[in-house]
Order: structure tokens, then sequence, then C-alpha cells
């Protein structure tokens, strides 16, 4: 691993779709692929069939997957939201920041799990959104990257409603 910090901390959207994505590659995925598997070794020589390398590589691949998913569901903790974060930059915030050039982002801060394929979310870990948590709207802060210093406005500040614990 480098030396990466990963905060265990979920939003309760992001645990429910990497729960939704493990229940779907064990029940659908998984046995999809396995029963190609074996009709692809029911064909005989394997070592020339390549439905049977391409299905037993993407198995692997599924279970390597699972595997994964499986540990960060035990690892993680949901943070929910609570009606206390409301006006304050905390975990699982949507935040619209604003620098002096104009450039607008909106951001949602959240654990690690929860970045991939998504370019507005940002890990609680990052030093974008460890110089905002806490802040408020119209508050400005600076961020220190390998590029130099920043400094941003807090413009909006939102929570989802899918992260309510009801």
């Amino acid at each position: 691993m480098n030396g990466h910090v990963k905060t265990p901390l979920v939003t309760r959207s992001g645990y429910n779709q990497l729960r939704d994505e493990l229940d779907r590659l064990w029940r659908t995925e998984r046995p999809e692929t396995t029963r190609k598997v074996t009709w692809a070794a029911s064909l005989g020589d394997r070592s020339e069939n390549a439905d049977y390398q391409y299905n037993k590589k993407k198995l692997r691949e599924i279970d390597r997957r699972v595997r994964y998913i499986r540990k960060c569901l035990e690892r993680l903790k949901v943070v929910d939201y609570d009606p206390q974060q409301e006006g304050k930059v905390f975990f699982g915030a949507w935040v619209e920041i604003e620098n002096d050039a104009g450039k607008q982002l909106t951001l949602r801060i959240v654990g690690y799990d929860e970045i991939f394929g998504r370019n507005d979310h940002i890990s609680v870990d990052s030093p974008m959104a460890r110089a905002m948590v806490g802040k408020a709207q119209d508050d400005e802060f600076d961020v220190k990257t390998e590029a130099g210093q920043f400094t941003w406005w807090i413009n909006k500040i939102w929570y989802n409603t899918d992260d309510r614990l009801l």
C-alpha cells in the first residue's frame, strides 16, 4: 500500500452502492460466469478454448472484487447525516467552492472507497477536504498541494437526503 491514509468511513449511499454491487456480483454475474466456464470446459481442449480462458479470468476478477467488497463492508463505518452538520462542511457534505480566478467546483466529501469513477467526489483524507472540514458558507480556506497554495471560498453547503437515517 502506498503511504495514503484511508479513514474507514463511508456515506450511507456509498455503503448501499457497495452492498448492491456485492449482491449483483454474487447473485447474478458469478453464477452466469460459472455456467459459461462449465459449458466451455465441456467442449474439450481448454488450452485452445478462448471462451474458457476468458470466463475463467473473469471469474477470478469477480472473486477478487467480492473479497475486496466484503472486507470493505466489514471495516467501514457508515456515517449518517446528522442535523447538527447543517451549515458546516463535514463528511458527506456537498460543497460548491470558488477561487479568485472564478473557477467553481462542486465536490462531495466521501470515503476513499467512494471516489472511484466519480470526478465530483473527493476523499475525506485529501488536502482539499481536510482544509474545508468545519468551515461554513462564505468562509475562505487555503489548500496546500505540490502545485502550491490556493485560496478557495465556500459558496454553498448541502447534504444528501439519502444519507439521513430514517
